[in-house]
């Protein structure tokens, strides 16, 4: 099949091997071309040349945007935890530190960590946040450098997760399909947003895509496929635990990789394909495991690990039995534990308005309703039902859809309603579904996926540089986000810069009353304020400058002060000024 002159090859249909010339055959005598086959050729290279240099265009933008980000935002609440340990992995090679997550992600984070080389204090013992904080603000660093080296090899890691993006879908639908994929990718405010961030949601979901393109292509060769796609799966679990629903799954599309190219090149007895699925999801497993255990020996060559009295809570139970039976380092169960007891801990929720305990099974589908360009999630329910429903398209759907959808059932059972970034992998996957559309062979579907991705880059450079609280049309965009959801979909602290300049240039010697969510020291950016909860209510005159996350889940006092008074200002569509 051919689509814009380049083969497409149907799924797992191995590739046409070359044209032989027989032993001792006379080379035929070279045909002087045409002027019109020079013109045809000529067309061709030109083709050839614009893909890849459309695939450096969406790349360069989507740099451009996330490093235009990380310049313009502070310290979001997690980021001083990961800049902080990772400065620990560097200078004391210590594992002490954030035991819930593994330490890759650090550990890429400590690359621009290292390139920074700020100054260290070895004899600070406050908690991970505490050190963060302390680093950043207290040993004579600048944070907004500092910061801004840390999240560079991220933003790094995100770009190349845009070519293992291009590539499957070009697999999959040719030079069109993967160009479609990634603009989808390059322009998904939520990528732009959590790729530009030193965290560890984007390099997690990174991970395990590139892990499930390299198993698709191992239907075609296994010998080689097969240790990369556990390489890729072991980062993943070595960047966040929260990818360990996603390993069952991974290793049964190992089985039915192996399965289909044993069966493919020669039928075999189904006891002996068993044996090698068998065998080749064993491989991938095995490689997975060495990978973490080889990112805790990079922090630590001996492995030390003495938790903090209290810090490890006990876990019983099935739960406790099966985090027992996991082959990783003392210190990967006891984050894992760790994991379970945030779980079990007391957390609140924002949704349409709602101020609620506890979480709602539906929150994350809720959000990326909110959070995902209305094209973007036409091209993902049209791309998803290709996959289902065309015969040609089938054998890749458990590759694309099954994953996704394990991770997402994961977490919507979690306990804490934060943000879409717990399902960021849904873009990346949704991204190269959405090649599906061309599948449809109708003649309009081209046209109407062009139109719908032109829809999605308005929208996204709308948005440009807030993509952080980004929302579609339809929930009243960027400025309303806020009314819809919290925390990290829209006020994650990354406004408090901004704050101190519009403070400066509009309200100059006037009386700040701050509520700020956030991980940031307001005075170290020249922001002197009062909190007004700790005053009472008719004392607080001036402007009241509140975190857009506090105002969601304003109770008594504050609630009232709020009600009490004028907006008159916003920051960053995250940070709410009122007057009073």
């Amino acid at each position: 099949m051919t689509r814009d002159g380049h083969t497409v090859l149907a799924p797992g249909t191995p590739p046409e091997a070359p044209e032989e010339v027989l032993p001792g055959a006379a080379a035929a005598a070279p045909v002087p071309p045409t002027g019109r086959a020079r013109l045809s050729a000529r067309a061709r290279h030109h083709r050839r040349l614009l893909v890849p240099l459309a695939v450096a265009v969406l790349l360069l933008q989507m740099a451009v945007a996330m490093v235009t980000t990380a310049v313009g935002q502070t310290p979001t609440i997690d980021e001083p935890v990961y800049v902080g340990t990772a400065a620990v992995y560097l200078r004391e090679h210590s594992l002490r530190l954030n035991p819930e997550h593994p330490p890759l992600g650090k550990l890429v984070i400590a690359a621009g960590v290292a390139a920074a080389d700020p100054r260290f204090d070895r004899g600070h013992d406050g908690d991970q946040s505490h050190l963060g904080r302390h680093l950043l603000y207290e040993s004579g660093n600048d944070p907004w450098r500092l910061m801004l080296w840390a999240r560079l090899p991220v933003i790094a890691l995100t770009l190349l997760f845009g070519l293992v993006v291009f590539t499957f879908g070009r697999e999959l639908a040719g030079a069109v399909g993967g160009l479609g994929s990634l603009a989808l990718y390059s322009f998904s405010p939520d990528v732009v947003a959590h790729g530009s961030l030193a965290t560890l949601d984007v390099p997690a979901a990174g991970f395990v895509l590139t892990s499930v393109w390299l198993l698709w292509r191992a239907r075609r060769r296994p010998r080689l496929y097969l240790p990369l796609a556990g390489a890729a799966l072991g980062a993943a679990v070595a960047t966040k635990m929260n990818t360990l629903a996603a390993v069952p799954v991974l290793l049964l599309l190992a089985g039915l990789s192996v399965w289909h190219a044993r069966h493919t090149a020669a039928p075999s007895p189904r006891v002996r394909l068993l044996a090698r699925a068998v065998a080749g999801a064993a491989l991938v497993a095995l490689v997975a495991v060495a990978v973490v255990w080889a990112s805790y020996l990079a922090v630590d060559p001996r492995l030390r690990w003495t938790p903090v009295s209290g810090q490890v809570p006990a876990v019983h139970g099935l739960r406790g039995q099966l985090v027992g039976l996991l082959p990783f380092p003392e210190a990967f169960r006891d984050g894992l534990r760790t994991q379970f007891g945030l779980e079990n801990a007391h957390w609140e929720g924002f949704l349409f308005g709602r101020h609620y305990e506890g979480s709602l099974w539906y929150y994350l589908p809720a959000a990326l309703l909110v959070k995902t360009p209305l094209g973007m999630l036409a091209l993902w329910t049209a791309g998803t039902v290709a996959f289902v429903t065309a015969h040609r398209l089938r054998p890749v759907a458990p590759y694309l859809l099954l994953p996704a959808a394990v991770l997402l059932a994961a977490a919507m059972g979690g306990e804490r309603d934060f943000g879409v970034r717990y399902a960021i992998f849904v873009p990346m996957f949704g991204a190269v579904a959405a090649v599906g559309v061309l599948a449809l062979r109708r003649r309009w579907a081209p046209a109407l996926a062009a139109g719908l991705l032109v829809f999605v880059a308005v929208s996204s450079l709308r948005t440009f540089p807030f993509y952080l609280p980004y929302a579609n049309e339809a929930f009243g965009g960027t400025a309303r986000t806020h009314e819809r959801l919290h925390d990290s979909n829209v006020d994650w602290g990354q406004d408090l810069g901004r704050l101190a300049d519009r403070l400066r240039d509009r309200y100059a010697g006037q009386r700040v009353w701050l509520v700020y969510k956030g991980s940031g020291v307001p005075s170290y950016y020249g922001i002197h304020a009062s909190d007004p909860r700790r005053q009472p209510e008719r004392k607080v005159r001036g402007l009241l400058v509140v975190s857009d996350s506090s105002a969601a889940k304003a109770e008594g006092r504050l609630a009232r002060l709020i009600r009490d008074s004028r907006e008159v200002d916003e920051v960053g569509h995250s940070i709410t000024i009122f007057r009073r």
